[in-house]
Order: C-alpha cells, then structure tokens, then sequence
C-alpha cells in the first residue's frame, strides 16, 4: 500500500493541505494530483456521484503522492470500507455525536487488532493481491487515517472522549454546520467558532491527536496554526473555475465585451 502523504507530513509535525473537488471528470484529479497538493477532499455526501464513479477518480489520483480524504453519510460505514477498498487513504466522517459512534467507524474501517475490517485484497488499495495478506494489514492500518467531523456544540462539548477513541487520528471542525446549528449562519470569525476551535485543539493535544479545519485564507490558518492545527483543507474546484473566469470577464469588459452572468450578485440563475 503505497505510504500516505498526508499521514507522514502530520507525524512529522508538518501542515498538510487538500483541496475540494467536486467535478468528477478523472483529468481534475490527475491534474490536482500532479499539482502536488497534499490531498483532495472528496464529498460523496453532498455531492451525487456512486462508489464506482469514486473508485475511478481515485485511480487517476495515484499518478502521484496525493491522499484522497472521503467523505461519506453519517452510518454509511460500509460504504466508508469500499472507498478504502478504492484507494482512499483518508476518511471524513460527519456529524459525530459520541465516542460510541467515532468507535463504530473505526471497527468497520481498521483492520483487527484495532478494529474489525473485513479483508479483500483485489481491490485498488493492495493493490490487486500483489502483497503478503498479513504485511498488507499492517500497513493498511499504518496509512489510512480516520477523521472524525464535530459540527454542534454537543459533539464540540464531547471532544475528549471522541478524540481518545483508538483509531481515530484526526478531529476536524466543520464551520459550516456548526454555524448553522449555532444560530450564527456563515459568522466564521463569532466567538463561538474560535471557543470551538479551542476545545478541539486541547482535547487533541490531551490524546495525542491532530486536528484541522477548512482554512479560509493564509491569515485564518496562520490562526489555526497557532492553536496547533496541521490539517487544513482550502477552497475547492468549483470556486477556483468560478473566480477564473469571472476574472476573464472583468478583463475583456474594458474592451467593450459584455456576459449575461447569471451568477452576479443580486441576480437568479433562474430569471428569464
């Protein structure tokens, strides 16, 4: 199993960033990964594309020492094990409410003795039978790496003891859920968010874990960093092509072109 870049920046004490991508067309993420980001988030919970879709956009990662971080539904543990199976290195699991279910994501996603994760080793992330069965295991267990999302102030109040849940390598703060569930939509910089961050990061430190956040620019992590997050992830493909060619646009108006942005502030997508 090919060593995690993520996992090994972290344990040498170094930040690791990914990027979001939500296109699912293979050449993103062989870009991305060619790139030399860290790792690229990808979101099968919000975004609607199928396991499958998933295994092939992992795939075109491997072209270079980028992580995959996944993210499924909350229970979907199953599916959790076959984007391992897939060639994920990381999994993002949402909205956490207890150690007892940080637990349950580490018994289907680790293999024993940490947890009991069935074996099939003809899959991507092997790869394909090619390595010692116990040799496999061991190292699949090594690179893999669990992160575990709180995104109300319940799961926030109940750090310490997902954060000593074996297994579980990474807590990371959801700021969009959170502020949402807090009454205080979007208000990233709100009280709030930081007392949240500052839980995080001392039951981190009490159980020798790490801990991250979406970064919002260069200055909010440097914050972060601080407080001693290493684990960051910032803006996604859709944004990056958005601002791009909004930025053509605002290039070319000067010389008398014009865009019918449906996108503009103040305006529907959906107006005749």
């Amino acid at each position: 199993m090919r060593r995690s870049t993520v996992k090994s920046k972290l344990l040498r004490k170094q930040p690791a960033l990914c990027l979001q991508c939500h296109f699912t067309d293979q050449s993103v993420f062989e870009l991305v990964a060619l790139l030399g980001m860290d790792g690229i988030w990808m979101d099968l919970e919000h975004h609607n594309y199928s396991v499958e879709t998933a295994n092939g956009l992992i795939r075109a990662t491997r072209v270079a020492k980028c992580d995959v971080v996944a993210r499924a539904a909350k229970g979907e543990y199953m599916r959790f094990a076959r984007l391992l199976e897939a060639g994920a290195h990381g999994l993002m699991y949402p909205r956490c409410d207890d150690a007892a279910e940080a637990a349950e994501l580490v018994k289907w996603t680790k293999f024993y003795p940490i947890g009991k994760r069935g074996f099939d080793g003809g899959n991507g992330d092997m790869p394909y039978c090619s390595v010692p069965m116990a040799d496999y295991m061991k190292a699949a267990n090594e690179e893999t790496f669990i992160i575990i999302q709180l995104e109300e102030q319940a799961a926030v109040d109940r750090a310490d003891e997902i954060a000593a849940v074996p297994g579980v390598d990474i807590l990371f703060l959801g700021p969009a859920d959170f502020t949402t569930l807090s009454g205080i939509p979007g208000q990233w910089d709100h009280p709030k968010v930081w007392n949240a961050y500052k839980k995080i990061a001392k039951a981190a430190e009490k159980a020798g874990k790490w801990w991250g956040t979406p970064a919002f620019d260069t200055e909010h992590c440097r914050r972060l960093m601080d407080l001693g997050a290493l684990f960051f992830c910032h803006s996604a493909d859709i944004v990056i092509f958005k601002a791009g060619v909004e930025n053509i646009q605002r290039q070319f108006s000067p010389l008398g072109f014009t865009f019918d942005n449906r996108l503009a502030a103040g305006r529907s997508y959906i107006e005749g």
